[in-house]
């Protein structure tokens, strides 16, 4: 435990002065810690990585780390339906979650571009892959196991406390403190990865076709560069062990994602940050250097890069139908403005759920990411391309930046009502709430 220091997330878009940080060894120091702040009338906020763009974990009172309850507590088959399962700690890294599974001959079914974050963070705020077939993280979750207010230790799932565990699964730690999160996983299995340049309108015009590249692969995304015509493509399918395929070569594999992807995409940033005259050149250039390549790794390997250049990020899901007229608008808007943006555009894609809070409640969805280096001001770009989505019924990932609250998300979420109740039931003092909870999901019910 150690006395008040200031924390920053890792894009540096949020900080915080709590009066105490504490990285509890055990769930029963977490719950203690619990106990003492409610004690007190004070709050408490966990932390993971810091990935969050937004001020998520923020709080002037008890900030804890559950960076040591990463432990792997359970492997095995559900009895309900005999899936492989796995119980960790909640604060273990992505990373180390996926070391972990691949040592037992299994890996997580999807994931994200990065793997950087914690489990609790990833599925508290929604994190997802790509992928028309599958979910985010927080439909891959079985069970929860958390600290309610009081500093009990409870355990919820779709059979035990089941409006507990989806308020919990993904909701910002607002019903509780997660320690424990049981997680569906499959047998490990490689990718095939296929990316290639193509003109972005060719891209567009296939998204809606049967057998476009959405339908036609397991897991398909593109990133496109604003003032140009070229999207890269990217396709992973699976392969079963021994199918053959080549992994990268190490000089290809250090050149694409280190030099090209980090390094020199870095200097780029910044000398467009300092002469924003040479962007739309600099976009261009890029999209040329942008290569087809084909391999095949695991699929921890394949679905998560490095990303050490730092940026700011805003997410919107919009229904799939909405993601390409919404592209074009984006498109005239920044080349009608002149707007500063030497940073790509992500499109990725998921299926629908029923997690309560999940941007893919209830419909087909395609995410479209805006980035901004982090030198560079956001607020014009991010508020214009963020005026376009909500035209088009967009729902903001709750852990990258946005300026939408509880009134305006409430419309969004056909289950939004039924978190509150949950949320005010467990927590009507407000012990894990903090500004940005207040924000999005209004005050508790005191």
């Amino acid at each position: 435990m150690s006395a008040s220091a200031t924390w920053r997330n890792w894009a540096g878009t949020a900080s915080a002065e709590p009066s105490r940080f504490a990285r509890p060894a055990s769930e029963d120091e977490a719950a203690a810690l619990v106990r003492a702040a409610a004690e007190t009338g004070g709050r408490v906020r966990a932390v993971g990585a810091g990935h969050s763009f937004t001020p998520a974990v923020v709080t002037d009172g008890t900030m804890i780390s559950l960076d040591h309850l990463d432990r792997v507590e359970w492997v095995g088959f559900a009895e309900a339906d005999g899936a492989r399962e796995v119980r960790v700690g909640a604060g273990i890294r992505l990373s180390a979650l996926c070391a972990e599974l691949a040592r037992r001959g299994l890996a997580l079914e999807n994931m994200g571009d990065i793997d950087a974050q914690s489990l609790a963070g990833a599925i508290s705020t929604g994190t997802h892959g790509t992928g028309a077939a599958f979910t985010g993280f927080a439909a891959q979750v079985r069970a929860v196991r958390l600290i309610t207010p009081d500093g009990d230790v409870v355990s919820a799932s779709v059979a035990q406390r089941p409006e507990l565990f989806e308020a919990a699964r993904l909701g910002l730690g607002a019903v509780g403190l997660l320690t424990a999160i049981t997680m569906r996983c499959v047998p490990a299995f490689g990718l095939r990865a296929v990316e290639a340049p193509m003109p972005l309108g060719q891209v567009l015009e296939s998204l809606a076709e049967a057998d476009g590249p959405v339908a036609t692969n397991e897991h398909f995304e593109f990133y496109w560069f604003p003032y140009t015509e070229i999207a890269l493509t990217k396709a992973n399918n699976r392969v079963r062990p021994g199918d053959g395929g080549s992994p990268l070569p190490t000089w290809r594999r250090v050149l694409d994602d280190e030099v090209l992807s980090n390094g020199i995409f870095n200097a780029t940033n910044a000398l467009t940050a300092r002469l924003p005259v040479l962007t739309p050149t600099v976009n261009r250039v890029a999209s040329r250097l942008l290569t087809a390549r084909t391999y095949t790794a695991s699929s921890a390997a394949v679905f998560t890069s490095p990303r050490r250049v730092v940026f700011k990020e805003m997410e919107y899901a919009l229904p799939v139908g909405a993601v390409v007229p919404a592209l074009r608008e984006v498109d005239a808007w920044v080349r009608g403005t002149g707007e500063n943006v030497p940073f790509p555009v992500e499109v990725r894609f998921a299926a629908a759920d029923d997690v309560w809070l999940s941007t893919a409640h209830g419909r087909p969805t395609g995410y479209i990411a805006v980035h901004q280096f982090h030198t560079l001001a956001h607020e014009r770009y991010f508020r214009a391309v963020e005026d376009i989505m909500i035209a088009h019924d967009g729902r903001p990932h709750w852990g990258k930046m946005h300026r939408r609250n509880a009134a305006a998300l409430a419309d969004l979420y056909p289950r939004f009502a039924d978190f509150l109740a949950v949320r005010d039931a467990v927590d009507p003092r407000g012990l894990f709430a903090n500004c940005y909870t207040d924000t999005v999901f209004g005050p508790a019910a005191r």
